[in-house]
Protein backbone atom coordinates (compact mmCIF):
# COMPACT_ATOMS: atom_id res chain seq x y z
CA UNK A 1 0.00 0.00 0.00
CA UNK A 2 2.90 2.32 1.20
CA UNK A 3 4.87 1.88 -2.24
CA UNK A 4 1.39 2.32 -4.58
CA UNK A 5 0.95 5.75 -2.10
CA UNK A 6 4.51 6.50 -3.36
CA UNK A 7 3.85 5.63 -7.27
CA UNK A 8 0.56 8.13 -7.05
CA UNK A 9 2.32 10.88 -5.27
CA UNK A 10 5.66 10.70 -8.04
CA UNK A 11 2.83 9.99 -10.82
CA UNK A 12 1.38 13.14 -9.62
CA UNK A 13 4.41 14.89 -9.43
CA UNK A 14 5.23 14.06 -13.01
CA UNK A 15 1.94 15.20 -14.71
CA UNK A 16 2.20 18.75 -12.39
CA UNK A 17 5.62 19.32 -13.93
CA UNK A 18 4.09 18.31 -17.34
CA UNK A 19 1.28 20.58 -16.89
CA UNK A 20 3.64 23.74 -15.61
CA UNK A 21 6.30 23.13 -18.24
CA UNK A 22 3.20 23.03 -20.82
CA UNK A 23 1.78 26.20 -19.27
CA UNK A 24 5.09 27.49 -19.68
CA UNK A 25 5.17 26.86 -22.99
CA UNK A 26 2.27 27.95 -24.02
CA UNK A 27 2.83 31.91 -22.39
CA UNK A 28 5.84 31.63 -24.11
CA UNK A 29 4.38 31.05 -27.43
CA UNK A 30 1.70 33.50 -26.29
CA UNK A 31 3.84 36.14 -26.14
CA UNK A 32 5.91 35.27 -29.00
CA UNK A 33 2.94 36.28 -30.80
CA UNK A 34 2.03 38.58 -28.99
CA UNK A 35 5.69 40.48 -29.95
CA UNK A 36 5.29 39.08 -33.49
CA UNK A 37 1.36 41.08 -34.15
CA UNK A 38 3.06 44.15 -32.37
CA UNK A 39 5.87 43.89 -34.61
CA UNK A 40 3.06 43.60 -37.48
CA UNK A 41 1.92 46.43 -36.32
CA UNK A 42 4.32 48.66 -36.27
CA UNK A 43 5.65 47.71 -39.60
CA UNK A 44 1.94 48.28 -41.23
CA UNK A 45 1.82 51.56 -39.84
CA UNK A 46 5.14 52.40 -41.51
CA UNK A 47 4.09 51.35 -44.68
CA UNK A 48 0.69 52.39 -44.44
CA UNK A 49 1.67 55.99 -43.92
CA UNK A 50 4.47 55.87 -46.71
CA UNK A 51 1.51 55.08 -48.78
CA UNK A 52 -0.50 58.12 -48.17
CA UNK A 53 2.33 60.42 -47.86
CA UNK A 54 4.24 59.40 -50.54
CA UNK A 55 1.24 60.01 -52.68
CA UNK A 56 0.90 63.45 -51.09
CA UNK A 57 4.23 64.13 -51.41
CA UNK A 58 5.18 63.25 -55.13
CA UNK A 59 7.25 60.24 -54.02
CA UNK A 60 6.52 58.36 -56.99
CA UNK A 61 9.79 55.82 -55.73
CA UNK A 62 8.44 55.18 -52.34
CA UNK A 63 4.62 55.09 -53.24
CA UNK A 64 5.81 52.15 -55.95
CA UNK A 65 7.98 50.10 -53.24
CA UNK A 66 4.43 50.06 -51.01
CA UNK A 67 2.59 48.59 -53.57
CA UNK A 68 2.42 45.01 -55.23
CA UNK A 69 3.27 43.81 -58.38
CA UNK A 70 -0.19 42.77 -58.92
CA UNK A 71 -1.68 46.11 -57.16
CA UNK A 72 -5.38 47.09 -58.75
CA UNK A 73 -6.59 50.46 -58.46
CA UNK A 74 -10.09 51.66 -59.05
CA UNK A 75 -10.21 55.55 -59.21
CA UNK A 76 -13.59 57.27 -57.88
CA UNK A 77 -14.52 57.86 -61.64
CA UNK A 78 -14.56 54.29 -61.90
CA UNK A 79 -11.11 53.68 -64.09
CA UNK A 80 -9.46 50.63 -63.29
CA UNK A 81 -5.58 50.25 -63.81
CA UNK A 82 -3.96 46.20 -62.46
CA UNK A 83 -0.48 45.89 -62.22
CA UNK A 84 1.76 48.51 -60.72
CA UNK A 85 3.28 49.75 -64.26
CA UNK A 86 -0.53 50.49 -65.05
CA UNK A 87 -0.77 52.28 -61.99
CA UNK A 88 2.02 54.43 -62.11
CA UNK A 89 1.29 55.34 -65.89
CA UNK A 90 -2.10 56.60 -64.86
CA UNK A 91 -0.42 58.12 -61.59
CA UNK A 92 2.42 59.93 -63.70
CA UNK A 93 0.90 63.48 -64.11
CA UNK A 94 0.20 63.65 -60.45
CA UNK A 95 3.75 62.65 -59.68
CA UNK A 96 5.45 64.80 -62.40
CA UNK A 97 2.94 68.05 -62.50
CA UNK A 98 3.27 68.18 -58.08
CA UNK A 99 0.08 70.73 -57.85
CA UNK A 100 -2.57 69.05 -56.58
CA UNK A 101 -3.29 68.72 -53.06
CA UNK A 102 -4.37 64.78 -51.45
CA UNK A 103 -5.64 65.01 -47.86
CA UNK A 104 -7.59 61.78 -45.87
CA UNK A 105 -9.07 61.39 -42.94
CA UNK A 106 -8.85 57.96 -41.63
CA UNK A 107 -12.41 56.29 -40.54
CA UNK A 108 -11.83 52.81 -39.73
CA UNK A 109 -9.04 50.00 -39.94
CA UNK A 110 -8.85 46.75 -38.99
CA UNK A 111 -5.60 44.61 -39.24
CA UNK A 112 -5.82 40.55 -39.19
CA UNK A 113 -2.21 39.84 -37.62
CA UNK A 114 0.35 39.63 -39.78
CA UNK A 115 -2.09 38.49 -42.81
CA UNK A 116 -4.35 41.61 -43.73
CA UNK A 117 -5.28 45.12 -43.03
CA UNK A 118 -7.78 47.15 -44.56
CA UNK A 119 -8.58 51.20 -43.92
CA UNK A 120 -11.29 53.19 -44.79
CA UNK A 121 -10.16 57.27 -45.76
CA UNK A 122 -12.62 60.15 -46.35
CA UNK A 123 -10.23 61.52 -49.02
CA UNK A 124 -10.01 64.65 -50.87
CA UNK A 125 -8.01 65.52 -54.57
CA UNK A 126 -7.69 68.80 -55.27
CA UNK A 127 -6.35 70.75 -58.07
CA UNK A 128 -6.46 74.78 -57.01
CA UNK A 129 -5.06 75.57 -60.52
CA UNK A 130 -8.01 73.95 -62.01
CA UNK A 131 -10.43 74.83 -59.06
CA UNK A 132 -11.57 70.92 -59.01
CA UNK A 133 -12.34 69.21 -55.90
CA UNK A 134 -13.43 64.97 -55.93
CA UNK A 135 -14.47 63.63 -52.58
CA UNK A 136 -14.00 60.43 -52.35
CA UNK A 137 -14.31 56.91 -49.54
CA UNK A 138 -11.62 55.39 -50.30
CA UNK A 139 -10.92 51.48 -49.33
CA UNK A 140 -6.96 50.38 -49.17
CA UNK A 141 -6.09 46.78 -48.99
CA UNK A 142 -2.76 45.76 -47.81
CA UNK A 143 -1.47 42.19 -47.60
CA UNK A 144 1.98 40.92 -45.39
CA UNK A 145 3.81 39.15 -47.84
CA UNK A 146 7.79 37.56 -47.07
CA UNK A 147 7.99 39.88 -44.12
CA UNK A 148 6.56 43.18 -45.51
CA UNK A 149 3.29 44.43 -46.07
CA UNK A 150 2.01 45.94 -49.90
CA UNK A 151 -1.38 47.39 -50.98
CA UNK A 152 -2.80 45.02 -53.27
CA UNK A 153 -6.19 47.39 -53.76
CA UNK A 154 -7.55 50.51 -53.51
CA UNK A 155 -11.27 51.72 -54.79
CA UNK A 156 -12.44 54.86 -54.38
CA UNK A 157 -16.22 55.65 -54.09
CA UNK A 158 -16.98 59.11 -55.73
CA UNK A 159 -18.98 61.50 -53.20
CA UNK A 160 -18.42 65.00 -54.96
CA UNK A 161 -17.07 66.50 -57.54
CA UNK A 162 -16.32 70.03 -59.03
CA UNK A 163 -14.20 71.93 -61.74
Amino acid sequence: MKRAMTRAAWGAAVVAGLTTTTLGATDASARDTEERNARCLRQFEATQRADMESFRDFDAATFRSVHAEDAVSIYPTGQRYVGLDAIMAAARSHFSNKIAVWSWTELGRRVDGCRSAVITYDATYDIPKYAYHQRALTVVTYVYERGRWLAVMDQGTLLEVSG
